[in-house]
């Protein structure tokens, strides 16, 4: 999902945003040649996910950086375990910390609390999805996470599949309106999914052969007869009021997908440090 020239081309956009016209603090306390050793290392247990974003930030910087990783991305963690040793000119360790902390602490927090909902279904079938509730610009490095922790993801952007909401039902008219005028123009390639609020909108968007119906901030009974009318005819999705006391039970009506935004949104970063060596 991250290739190496999309992970570079980011990773010099945020060095430019955070050096700007230079470092005035270590460009006057540090020479060229002074060189320095850090590790990095973990304050609290969680999932890593960034560790190529990392060194890439300190390899854009100067290639005499050296990192030496002990864990990879999708190892659990623990409170003080030492993720990596870090040593290389001081001068570009210290411009480049912050940005590589910024990148991983992001990335494994998502993955965290990605793996704490997936976790959290248990034994049920359904797979806790994304959103497109992402930070701008920054959505590649969200669904790699969420991947990393355990996750699956749902679309990655608008062209990837069609997906009627409410406000496209009521622009169009009527839900089936809207399917059809859909089917006219886009890919074969291409999957429908609709958003429905009732089980009258479920009966509907079965009648028009839809491949993915989602059930919208329903209860879970609605949802348990949404999963028996659907029966197998299309993917269900379940979605609103997801959380870690609520997934359990909407897994257990038997949906395929739950889909939430705060395994992104609500996700806090995990506590990792760069800790100079004496």
């Amino acid at each position: 999902m991250l290739n190496r020239f999309f992970i570079e081309e980011h990773v010099k956009s945020a060095l430019q945003e955070d050096i700007g016209f230079g470092d005035i603090t270590t460009d006057y306390l540090t020479n060229e040649d002074d060189r320095m050793s850090c590790s990095l290392n973990s304050r609290t247990d969680g999932i890593l996910s960034g560790a190529e974003v990392f060194e890439t930030v300190f390899k854009v910087l100067s290639d005499k950086v050296n990192i030496k990783f002990y864990f990879k991305d999708g190892d659990a963690i623990k409170k003080g375990d030492k993720i990596a040793d870090i040593e290389g000119p001081a001068k570009y360790i210290l411009m480049g910390e912050r940005t590589a902390l910024n990148y991983i602490q992001r990335m494994s927090g998502i993955a965290t609390e990605t793996n704490k909902y997936q976790k959290a279904i248990g034994e049920y079938k359904a797979k806790i999805v994304d959103t497109r509730k992402t930070t701008p610009c920054f959505r590649a490095f969200e669904k790699y996470s969420v991947k990393v922790g355990g996750g699956s993801l749902h679309r990655f952007n608008l062209s990837d599949c069609a997906m009627i909401k409410d406000n496209h039902i009521k622009y169009a008219g009527t839900l089936t309106t809207a399917v059809e005028k859909l089917r006219k123009h886009i890919s074969h390639a291409h999957k429908i999914e609709v958003e429905c609020d009732t089980l009258e909108q479920v009966k509907e968007a079965l009648g028009c052969d839809v491949d993915i119906i989602m059930l919208d901030n329903m209860s879970v009974d609605m949802m348990k007869e949404g999963v028996k009318l659907i029966n197998g005819k299309a993917v269900v999705e379940a979605s609103g009021n997801v959380n870690l006391d609520t997934i359990r039970e909407i897994a257990s009506t038997g949906v395929d997908i739950i889909s939430s935004s705060a395994i992104v949104a609500k996700a806090p970063t995990l506590d990792l440090g760069l800790d100079v060596l004496d």
